[in-house]
């Protein structure tokens, strides 16, 4: 894990998702060092980059979620060259592959939604080999704790992580820090 990273989970283990230019217009005035950006298209994702990185922030694109982008490497080195992102977000292992290929921060979504998909983790973890994994939903403190326990990457709880409550139970069961799109949590 980076050190810049790691260093802005332990001061705040909170991350601010963003999925509107109401969303990207509220982290702006946050303290919230570190963002996923769940928005925006091939035209305009530069300049939201752009802007948040002028803020200071610590920025991550999720390349699954850009209008227009395909699900190719090419997309990565799009963004390595023409963005200053710090790394992506994907649910797909080739774009975590590509994207580290690129020296890009990675970060693996993994959408835990019955037994095999958590049976089929550390097969994708191994294939990806990305540095952080985010568990989907991050509302599940037991299932949290099954995944910290079976992979040697720091894992981000994201999804449904509507209020303290839930930021404290996922930290609590062992993800290193939370990921939200409600500005109530990123305030925590």
């Amino acid at each position: 894990m980076s050190n810049k990273l790691l260093s802005s989970i332990v001061r705040k283990p909170y991350i601010a998702g963003i999925k509107d230019d109401k969303g990207l217009q509220q982290v702006l005035k946050s303290d919230c060092e570190i963002v996923f950006v769940l928005y925006g298209d091939v035209l305009n994702i530069i300049s939201i980059v752009r802007k948040l990185k002028e803020h200071g922030k610590m920025v991550f694109i999720n390349v699954d979620l850009i209008d227009g982008f395909s699900n190719k490497d090419i997309v990565v080195d799009y963004l390595k060259q023409n963005s200053e992102t710090d790394g992506i977000l994907s649910s797909k292992a080739s774009m975590i592959k590509a994207a580290k290929a690129q020296g890009l921060f990675t970060i693996h979504r993994f959408f835990l939604i019955d037994s095999f998909s958590y049976t089929n983790l550390e097969k994708q973890v191994a294939i990806s080999k990305p540095d952080c994994l985010e568990i989907m939903p991050g509302c599940m403190p037991k299932v949290i704790g099954w995944v910290v326990d079976q992979v040697q990457i720091p894992v981000i709880a994201g999804g449904l992580v509507c209020d303290r409550e839930d930021s404290e139970a996922a930290l609590k069961a062992g993800a290193k820090a939370v990921s939200s799109t409600n500005p109530i949590v990123w305030a925590l």
